[in-house]
């Protein structure tokens, strides 16, 4: 037998067979390892998706063998993760180890990972449907490096998302879809599992040719891939026409319960329905139960030869959707019946398996097992010759330089959200390096959120040049947004599920395309919740970018509750790979600006979230910069206590003002009151929590920074804390060093109305600070 890749169609197509049948086995055995052979000390069962990945193996086999470039980039779809795995494990870059350590400690994941699991991962995938927007997402990135000759035309790949069909519930494909269609995404593919199968249910049947109607629309290419060879062969012969006809109408949960049956139940019920029917006896009557069985379970995702012949089909830079109709379980005892989701083979089952691919015991995991030395080295010369097999690793791109400071915009009054503005407005006229690989985007809050005078620099980014109508009318704007291939502005609508997406995709253009962009995103804080899983998605794969929720908090004002954010700043917090500051002054956002361009970069990084606000409020004169250090750190005193001070008041952001005058009202009565300007809750309580940690494990660590700084107070000191925001952002300060604490906030919904009646309605203000104060260190 000769398979290599240069062969002939059918050589090639008896090795991706051949395939198909290594990765279904060798992800059935691993998650049957983690549930029945490797001891569990808790008892609970460890799960895995063994029909999820028999539903898509002859797909993956297909894709990855014999039609993938190694420019190509995909996402694999959850529960197929151990698909990916295993071919990485027949090319040698996955470990026995890993297989066999299956959702352990330190072993391969559940879904794959980009940041957790040992083998190359292109996109994470996990949270339902966000690793099939990605795909598009990055291809939009693709173009923008392309159109600023970052990436040569002839060296575009598809990015490639495969997909279980349950995925296309989700509501974010369809706001990605849209995007996409406005920006004219291209080399961009969505293979969907077809298996009709959800975690609970067979999929409603009416669903039928509304998902190509809905892809069309927006401009794609749909194959639907209903029927194999085996089929179409059928179908040209005497009665065939009857089969393709009861095929077409039979409904999925029926489909399911027939496959799940066997041959048998196929034959009697096809007889019953059409076997009155002219020839249609006679082509039933003419396959043996198991020969009825693989003719009606042929289906186009199950068919090697009619997936190569799509993906030939699509040759070119055309988005496409495939609809490949699959088994769910197919190969496997568990193919058809409706709980398989999260089913499991047992002892007995896999040993059938087993034994029907010839493999002894004792050699589950032998990568080409029970073929025999001849067939085995061949086919693992047709996988180490494949164009996959070549992809080289991930790039390794070099740092942009970043100005050892930022100019601070000048003015004795600013907001913080404007000074963000200025500063990026003067980074775009500088024509350095830094404001070239800048890009900016907003889910439709440009204007409002002071990017316009970046965009107005430097452009809209579109492929194809898009005329300022206004200003070619000589029509007074603002905006001066012409659209060219140089812009450095991605346009969004008003989906903020698009816009972590896009974030996340350019947050990754340093590993996966060699050239490091640096995105900043502008967004309303309180709407970072509406975007928050694929926020917590770009974290989880380390993807870097500048958050900056703006305005935020009661200080919006007129907007209302529905507008002014609570709990941002405790999502800060608590995010993974995410750097959350507050800055109170414009000096402190240049600052932190400056730190975010240089952090985003750095091996050991993050992503860093900006949370600022629309009210002007008066700039402090600085003695020096000895400030900076502390504010880089999560802190610094604003006014220095005295030695062992018995009180201190603790702020954030545009609040200032009124912790400045409450401090200058308690001043006379409270001699010494320390006055803490807070520029990162998140900071400071990762370095507490961190320096904890190290304790208990035995091991030495300085005091962190908030520890420091508040050792400037006596040991039984009171802290009042003062945020725009919730109070646990600042409540757990006083663990530290057991200190009482009088904390202000907001743990309400806000309303509508201007700073003086909100700040005295919420207990904002400087009297509220003062009358804390007051309980809490005088026993008034």
């Amino acid at each position: 037998m000769s398979i290599a890749i240069s062969g002939t169609r059918n050589d090639k197509v008896h090795a991706l067979e051949t395939l198909d049948g290594r990765l279904r086995w060798l992800s059935s055995w691993t998650v049957h390892n983690a549930n029945d052979i490797r001891p569990k000390r808790d008892g609970l069962k460890v799960g895995g998706h063994q029909a999820s990945c028999a539903s898509m193996s002859t797909i993956m086999s297909t894709l990855y063998f014999g039609a993938i470039r190694p420019q190509d980039k995909v996402a694999v779809k959850p529960h197929a993760g151990p698909l990916l795995h295993a071919i990485h494990y027949l090319l040698g870059n996955q470990s026995l180890d890993q297989l066999q350590r299956f959702r352990g400690l330190g072993g391969m994941q559940s879904y794959p990972s980009r940041t957790k699991d040992q083998i190359p991962v292109d996109f994470s995938t996990g949270s339902v449907g966000l690793g099939v927007a990605i795909t598009a997402f990055a291809s939009l990135v693709q173009d923008y490096l392309i159109a600023h000759s970052q990436i040569r035309e002839e060296d575009a790949g598809r990015m490639i998302a495969l997909m279980g069909d349950a995925e296309l519930d989700e509501g974010n494909i369809y706001e990605c879809l849209i995007e996409a269609y406005k920006h004219d995404v291209r080399n961009c593919w969505w293979i969907v599992d077809y298996n009709r199968q959800s975690l609970d249910a067979t999929t409603a049947d009416r669903m039928f040719r509304r998902f190509d109607d809905i892809f069309e629309t927006c401009g794609w290419r749909v194959l639907t891939l209903k029927n194999g060879k085996l089929q179409k062969e059928a179908f040209s012969k005497p009665g065939g026409k009857s089969l393709e006809e009861w095929i077409d109408n039979c409904p999925n949960a029926d489909y399911a319960v027939l496959t799940y049956q066997g041959g048998a139940a196929w034959r009697t019920r096809l007889l019953a329905d059409i076997g009155a029917k002219e020839n249609a006896r006679g082509l039933i009557e003419s396959y043996d139960d198991d020969g009825l069985a693989a003719l009606m379970t042929n289906l186009g995702g199950h068919c090697v030869e009619t997936l190569l012949e799509a993906f030939a089909a699509a040759d070119d830079e055309a988005p496409t959707l495939f609809i490949a109709y699959t088994i769910k379980g197919f190969g496997l005892p568990l193919a058809g019946h409706k709980d398989n989701h999260s089913g499991m083979m047992n002892p007995a089952q896999i040993a059938e398996l087993r034994a029907s691919l010839n493999i002894a015991e004792g050699e589950e995991w032998e990568p080409y097992g029970g073929l025999g030395d001849n067939v085995a080295a061949e086919l693992k010369a047709f996988v180490d010759r494949s164009a996959f097999a070549s992809t080289a690793p991930e790039h390794q791109a070099q740092f942009v330089p970043v100005p050892a400071r930022l100019p601070v915009p000048e003015g004795k009054e600013q907001s913080t959200q404007a000074a963000f503005g200025r500063i990026l407005m003067d980074l775009a006229k500088a024509g350095d390096p830094l404001g070239d690989r800048i890009v900016t985007t907003a889910p439709d809050v440009t204007q409002t959120t002071n990017l316009g005078g970046f965009v107005n620099r430097r452009g809209l980014f579109r492929r194809s040049e898009l005329e300022d109508v206004f200003h070619a009318a000589k029509i007074p704007s603002a905006q001066k947004w012409s659209g060219h291939a140089a812009g450095q502005h991605l346009e969004l609508g008003i989906a903020e599920n698009n816009f972590f997406l896009l974030l996340t995709a350019l947050g990754l253009a340093a590993p996966q395309f060699g050239t490091r962009l640096l995105p900043v995103g502008t967004v309303y804080d309180p709407f970072i919740a509406r975007g928050l899983d694929a926020l917590n998605y770009g974290c989880y794969q380390d993807a870097r970018f500048l958050l900056v929720g703006t305005p935020s908090g009661l200080t919006l004002g007129a907007e209302g509750g529905a507008h002014q954010s609570i709990n941002t700043p405790l999502i800060g917090m608590g995010q993974p790979n995410l750097i959350y500051f507050e800055p109170a002054f414009a000096d402190e956002v240049a600052l932190l600006m400056r730190f975010a361009f240089d952090h985003m970069q750095e091996p050991a990084g993050s992503s860093v979230y900006l949370r600022l606000s629309t009210r002007t409020i008066q700039q402090i004169e600085r003695a020096d910069s000895d400030w900076e250090e502390g504010a880089l750190k999560g802190g610094y005193w604003l006014r220095r206590p005295d030695p062992g001070a018995e009180a201190a008041i603790v702020f954030v952001g545009a609040i200032a003002p009124e912790a400045l005058m409450a401090w200058e009202s308690l001043s006379d009565d409270m001699p010494g009151l320390g006055l803490l300007s807070v520029t990162s809750p998140d900071l400071l309580h990762r370095g507490w929590s961190a320096g904890r940690a190290a304790r208990w494990k035995g091991a030495s660590a300085a005091p962190s920074h908030i520890e420091t700084l508040l050792s400037a107070l006596s040991p039984g000191a009171g802290l009042v804390t003062v945020i725009d925001g919730s109070p646990g952002a600042l409540s757990w300060l006083g663990s530290v060093r057991g200190m009482r604490v009088s904390p202000l906030g907001v743990d309400n919904f806000g309303q509508t109305g201007d700073l003086p009646d909100l700040y005295r309605t919420y207990r904002l203000d400087s009297d509220a600070i003062i009358e804390a104060a007051a309980e809490l260190f005088l026993g008034e």
